[in-house]
């Protein structure tokens, strides 16, 4: 009987984690679905090997137990042998009382070296674990385990990405989200298969096993939702919150999901991010700026009075400490920095223009340095 290679079905390597595994199956499994390939047995049977495959490598103990008794199968180890040592660790485990299964859509393989479909001790197929109590393979068939099981898998965490205004960055605020989540799918608890079993004196017999209906196969369904989210003051563009069991949805809440969730803060027209700073373009006219002058200058929340020096160049930097962004957590407060950005009057009447006039020729009296005698010098 050819071993059959589940890592190799998936396309994942042998040591890929449990989020690799699981979006390389959903990627295919949505790929080789049947009501995106309908009269096609390729894509039928191809879906039936992915299913097949994440039943066993997308949950940790059926993992488990692949990885140490595939080497065996390929070593020429009997299926007994096989199947008593699989029933060892099983009631080692405490897993109790085992079942009967008969094929179904699982390959001879699966049926062989795992017992059947949904066989005694394996957890959900979707990636998760049998619930305490009680050991369940697919939707529609479970059985007294008479021992305690594995804690049930969380569900998966959700990334969303919030944009908000600089002023709710500084002062914090509330924003409601709409969010699309992948919950588990309540059909077939996540397994993505629907079992068909009989019962036969003590013992429950699955006779085939298909794709759920309600979540194709996948194990997850798409849920909307909307939360109410609170930005704290002082966060930073690209600061992660999470918001714990705000994610995918599980039979039990403690086994939630987190939601990751990014803030962007949108450019503002005067203020400029630099880190936890806030830079400002401040505009002066030359004379404020030959003279010395208190103007006025805005503020996130408001204004200040400024007191520009005498003779203050354009690009000199006044800072506000602590005007920034607030402090948050470790983070310190940023500052307010203000560049002076020196102008000169254009529209000059005729007194105007005299006055400057008169002001040009007795800098040039007085011998002021031509401004620009530094970039003539010889190189």
């Amino acid at each position: 009987m050819e071993f059959r290679d589940y890592y190799k079905t998936l396309g994942v390597d042998r040591k890929a984690g449990e989020a690799e595994i699981k979006s390389a199956y959903r990627k295919l499994a949505r790929k080789f679905h049947p009501d995106v390939n309908p009269n096609n047995k390729d894509a039928e049977a191809k879906f039936k090997q992915l299913n097949e495959a994440y039943q066993v490598i997308g949950d940790a103990d059926k993992r488990k137990k692949y990885d140490e008794l595939g080497a065996d199968w390929e070593h020429g180890v009997s299926q007994e042998e096989m199947m008593r040592r699989y029933a060892r660790q099983q009631s080692a485990a405490g897993a109790g009382a085992g079942a009967e299964f008969a094929g179904g859509d699982f390959s001879d393989f699966f049926s062989q070296f795992f017992g059947g479909a949904g066989a005694s001790g394996f957890g959900r197929g979707a990636g998760g674990r049998s619930r305490a109590g009680s050991s369940r393979g697919f939707s529609g068939f479970d059985f007294d385990a008479g021992g305690v099981g594995a804690e049930p898998a969380r569900a998966p965490d959700l990334r969303a990405e919030v944009r908000i205004p600089l002023v709710d960055a500084v002062k914090g605020a509330k924003r409601r989200l709409d969010l699309v989540a992948e919950d588990e799918c309540a059909t077939c608890r996540g397994s993505g298969m629907i079992a068909r079993e009989e019962k036969q004196g003590n013992a429950r017999v699955i006779r085939s096993a298909e794709p759920c209906p309600t979540c194709g196969g996948v194990g997850v369904v798409q849920a909307r939702r909307t939360l109410e989210v609170t930005i704290p003051a002082g966060v930073a563009d690209g600061t992660q919150l999470r918001l714990k069991g705000q994610g995918g949805r599980a039979p039990r809440p403690d086994q939630n999901g987190d939601l990751f969730l990014t803030v962007r803060i949108e450019p503002n027209p005067v203020f400029a991010l630099a880190g936890r700073d806030l830079r400002v373009s401040l505009p002066v006219w030359d004379y404020e700026a030959a003279l010395g002058a208190e103007i006025t200058a805005p503020t996130v929340d408001g204004r200040v009075s400024l007191k520009i020096l005498p003779g203050s160049q354009a690009g000199r930097v006044m800072r506000l400490r602590g005007r920034g962004l607030p402090a948050r957590g470790k983070e310190p407060a940023g500052d307010l920095l203000y560049e002076l950005k020196v102008l000169a009057p254009t529209d000059l009447n005729a007194k105007e223009r005299a006055l400057m006039q008169d002001l040009a020729d007795s800098l040039k009296a007085r011998g002021i340095a031509d401004p620009r005698a530094e970039l003539m010098a010889p190189k």
